[in-house]
């Protein structure tokens, strides 16, 4: 039953990651040509940043792979950290995109201070954009839909490149439309919008890199979850004091160390049973690929 959950978690992670990927490599070809043929600085910067979507499609079509892959002798705990890696991946992919971004936008915005002609784009490189706002928005809520459901953080972080694009797409259109309207004056609002989006996508990159350091880490899970743990195994009859509570996430799966009190003269067998009851529900709340470990102590 788990391999079957394992298996259609991972058909459905495949299936969006590959229709991100076909939307990344019809607007990379076609953000180059439009910038090239618009002569469009802006536009050919945003398709490298299509670019860079397409090689965190494929970052995370190889990880979701490997992380799928159930315990075997060298991973005990199975292979979740490397779609944490992944995810880590895609956020320094962020981040990095964000700051060449903005190190290109401040050299245009010193230039048209400077006396510097920006070039004239043309109306293919606004419609390139405009294309590109539409189409990466509705990639990123379907993805972002699908990462939350299969509750993989790789895909999740995935999605919010996709917006990345879209933000940036929206600077650019602003840009080129600015360019277009109010010609040469208005050609520096490109740079300054793409300024304004370098430094979203670098908050976005932070926010995905936070929670996943955190994991790589060992950082316990959110006190409302590690208090979610004990009310489920007070819930057992015979169960008391749940104590010692030790708790980590390994990719999309919840670790968890328990030690909880009975009594001490129940038989070996009762108390089993019980430990079961209380490993049972926690795999009812958090998943049957939940890692629990209880400890019994016994009190008279």
């Amino acid at each position: 039953m788990n391999e079957i959950k394992t298996t259609q978690r991972e058909r459905e992670l495949y299936r969006v990651t590959l229709a991100g990927s076909f939307v990344n490599i019809l607007l990379v070809v076609g953000k180059l040509l439009a910038g090239v043929m618009g002569h469009s600085a802006a536009m050919v910067a945003d398709a490298v940043h299509s670019l860079s979507d397409l090689v965190t499609d494929i970052i995370v079509l190889v990880f979701v792979r490997i992380s799928g892959k159930p315990a075997d002798k060298k991973h005990d705990f199975g292979h979740g950290k490397y779609e944490t890696f992944a995810t880590l991946l895609i956020g320094v992919a962020l981040f990095i995109v964000g700051i060449g971004i903005l190190w290109n936008a401040g050299g245009q915005i010193y230039r048209f201070l400077t006396g510097g002609q920006l070039a004239s784009p043309g109306y293919i490189a606004l419609w390139a954009a405009l294309f590109s706002i539409v189409s990466k928005e509705l990639v990123f809520q379907y993805t972002r839909r699908i990462g939350i459901h299969c509750n993989s953080p790789a895909v999740i972080a995935n999605a919010w490149h996709h917006r990345s694009d879209a933000l940036s797409s929206i600077g650019t259109a602003i840009g080129i439309g600015g360019a277009i309207v109010l010609g040469e004056s208005g050609r520096v609002l490109d740079p300054i919008a793409a300024v304004i989006v370098s430094l979203f996508i670098l908050h976005v990159a932070v926010k995905q890199l936070v929670p996943c350091l955190d994991e790589l880490l060992e950082s316990s899970l959110p006190e409302e979850v590690e208090q979610q743990i004990i009310e489920r195994a007070e819930e057992v009859n015979g169960v008391s004091q749940p104590h010692k509570l030790r708790t980590r996430r390994i990719g999309s799966r919840y670790a968890i160390d328990l030690h909880v009190r009975m009594d001490g003269r129940q038989t070996l067998f009762e108390a089993h049973e019980k430990a079961t009851r209380v490993e049972r529900k926690l795999k009812e709340t958090f998943g049957n690929d939940t890692f629990i470990n209880i400890h019994i102590e016994p009190v008279k």
